[in-house]
């Protein structure tokens, strides 16, 4: 379950950057190869919430992580993932790894129990690290949006602190996944949160984003 309002990221630098660290960063982002980050979140002793009897939130996040790498892989873009197994990295070395890859867009991995389909979250935060990519990262959460929307997931659209997401030098989402509720009246069946068909579709939903992302232009 994402964290609402937590403590700035300790690594986030304590004032804005200049005009000319700020197109230095985005120079050489514009020169690397196009790789997605992909965070999931908590690990080891640290396991989230309990999202049904049996099933934890750091194993369905870690779950999910594994399917869009590879769904992105077979699509032709570069992933790097912050963790591969039950441990639980620091806030900073989840950023760093993500930082130091020149990411071009960044997906923090959450679940929840409550609410319906996608959760979507920009940082919040207006100093910092990532506060240079705001603008691209709400336009990469519209992305998003507009590819869960096509497959007819339900979503909704906030802003937060929380880490690593602060921290993070380049367009970044907080994704967290919740079951699919429908409301009354409206067509098509529910889905629970361990339906492995709904995970595909959410996968393949954040994938089609992605590509999407990597030709329109205006991610960096």
């Amino acid at each position: 379950m994402l964290a609402i309002a937590l403590p700035a990221c300790a690594t986030a630098q304590t004032g804005a950057q200049t005009g000319a660290q700020t197109r230095a960063q985005t120079g050489a982002q514009k020169d690397a190869p196009f790789t997605v980050a992909i965070d999931a979140a908590h690990g080891g002793e640290e396991t989230g919430t309990t999202l049904s009897p049996g099933l934890l939130e750091k194993d369905l996040v870690l779950t999910l992580s594994v399917r869009l790498r590879s769904a992105l892989n077979a699509r032709g873009i570069a992933v790097v993932t912050t963790r591969e197994g039950d441990v639980d990295p620091s806030a900073a070395t989840r950023a760093g790894e993500a930082n130091h890859a020149r990411a071009a867009a960044c997906l923090v991995l959450h679940a929840t129990a409550s609410g319906s389909g996608v959760h979507l979250y920009t940082s919040s935060l207006d100093q910092g690290a990532g506060a240079p990519f705001a603008t691209a990262s709400l336009q990469l959460s519209s992305e998003l949006s507009t590819a869960l929307g096509a497959a007819a997931i339900p979503f909704t659209l906030g802003r937060v602190r929380m880490e690593p997401l602060d921290a993070l030098e380049c367009p970044a989402v907080a994704v967290e996944v919740a079951p699919l509720r429908r409301p009354a009246g409206e067509p098509g069946p529910d889905a629970a949160i361990e339906d492995a068909g709904y995970q595909s579709r959410v996968v393949d939903a954040l994938a089609a984003a992605l590509v999407a992302w990597r030709s329109d232009g205006v991610r960096r």
